[in-house]
């Protein structure tokens, strides 16, 4: 007979990742994988055969999500143990994937709470009942309603559709003479902001049965949006939240009481101004893209991931931080091409503070990097006695490391 206390855990599983690594390695649970095509077509192949031993239910293209709830509710009825938990640790698959542990009777977040942390527009609208600052912003559907917002709030501003993460199909526009550069605009939904000055932050969280168990702010050496063209691609965590001029645990928890979040991680980010003034961001009810949690355990000296999943198998973790240290990661450069140089993961693993980190890519692969904020040829993990140093060990990392393509064709 199976263990009756041991938790067995659905699992959104649409691409690799930390976390879910680690999930699959945990030998106290029992996992069951849900995927969703067309995502589960895009798997790599080496991924697939290595994630086969676990079951895995996918909801096929075409299916509705309720033909496809029943087939499951059918499927899951044999299986010698069953999920209680409900896990979905990345953005794209939100909306399908919350209302889908609806339909199977897991926890999840409701239409509200996932119309919340995914369209920007109501996310930011909630802010504002919150009494949370956020940028000025509209709904547009024409180049037309851009430059109206432009008339009253000014340039530069910032297009992007409603529900885009990672910068994805994000732009700044300086003036009126950009607009003709955006994509078509009848193909999604869009919005404009007005353009924040400031220093942007990066904010992670841990909920359980509705408290905030500790928020983690990043330091970034540059705004996300400015990744996308080429400046540092990094987080470093402030050990100490209390330097900052904004309570980041008490703004952390106000937002979860307006959201009527229960458990899970959150990732946010806001802009600093100088005169100590805040504006929140977005709010995203998932684990954190990059390698920024890992960057918190190994700060404070804990097992960020074993607490996250703690969350979500209905538990309410202790937080026992071992340790106080500055670590950041860096995302390594990447470009279009066929890989003919790129420095090798010993050579980094030797430079000064780099304390671990992965590399996506070997020379001969092909590469088609994304315009988005998470593209990289690997991360690397570093530390250094404050934020500055560890920033500073980053250049020297990126001054000295080869990434060589062919052209692409």
């Amino acid at each position: 007979m199976p263990d009756v206390e041991r938790p067995c855990l659905l699992l959104v599983d649409d691409r690799p990742g930390s976390f879910t690594d680690y999930v699959m390695e945990r030998p106290d649970i029992d996992v069951i994988l849900l995927r969703f095509e067309p995502w589960s077509n895009a798997l790599p192949q080496s991924y697939v055969a290595r994630t086969e031993r676990f079951p895995t239910f996918v909801v096929r293209a075409g299916e509705t999500l309720e033909s496809a709830a029943d087939h499951y509710r059918e499927w899951v009825a044999s299986r010698e143990v069953q999920p209680r938990f409900f896990c979905n640790p990345h953005e794209p698959l939100q909306e399908v994937s919350q209302r889908f542990a609806g339909l199977v009777g897991l926890p999840h977040l409701d239409t509200e709470q996932v119309t919340m942390v995914r369209r920007k527009p109501q996310m930011k609208e909630r802010f504002q009942e919150l009494g949370i600052p956020c940028a000025e912003y509209r709904e547009v559907a024409t180049v037309e309603e851009i430059r109206a917002f432009a008339d009253t709030h000014g340039w530069p501003l910032i297009v992007k559709p409603v529900d885009s993460f990672a910068s994805i199909d994000t732009y700044k526009i300086d003036g009126p003479e950009q607009l003709e550069e955006l994509p078509a605009l009848d193909q999604r939904e869009w919005m404009v902001e007005k353009f924040l000055t400031g220093k942007e932050y990066q904010l992670c969280a841990v909920v359980a049965r509705g408290v905030v168990l500790d928020a983690w702010p990043s330091w970034t050496p540059a705004a996300l949006l400015e990744t996308v063209s080429g400046s540092m691609n990094a987080n470093v965590t402030i050990v100490d939240p209390s330097t900052l001029p904004v309570d980041v645990k008490e703004l952390t928890q106000k937002l979860v009481d307006g959201m009527r979040i229960d458990h899970g991680y959150l990732h946010m980010e806001f802009f600093l101004s100088e005169d100590g003034s805040y504006h929140m961001s977005e709010i995203g009810a998932r684990i954190a893209g990059c390698e920024i949690p890992t960057n918190h355990g190994l700060s404070h000296g804990f097992d960020v991931f074993a607490v996250t999943l703690d969350t979500y198998l209905g538990r309410f973790p202790e937080l026992e931080y071992t340790q106080k240290r500055c670590v950041g990661d860096l995302l390594l450069p990447v470009r279009a091409g066929t890989i003919t140089r790129m420095t090798g993961l010993d050579e980094l693993k030797r430079m000064p503070g780099v304390v671990g980190g992965q590399l996506k890519f070997k020379t001969g692969d092909r590469v088609d990097p994304r315009r988005a904020s998470n593209a990289s040829s690997g991360y690397l993990h570093l530390e250094g006695e404050s934020v500055e140093e560890t920033a500073a060990r980053m250049q020297y990392i990126l001054d000295r490391f080869e990434f060589e393509v062919s052209a692409a064709s």
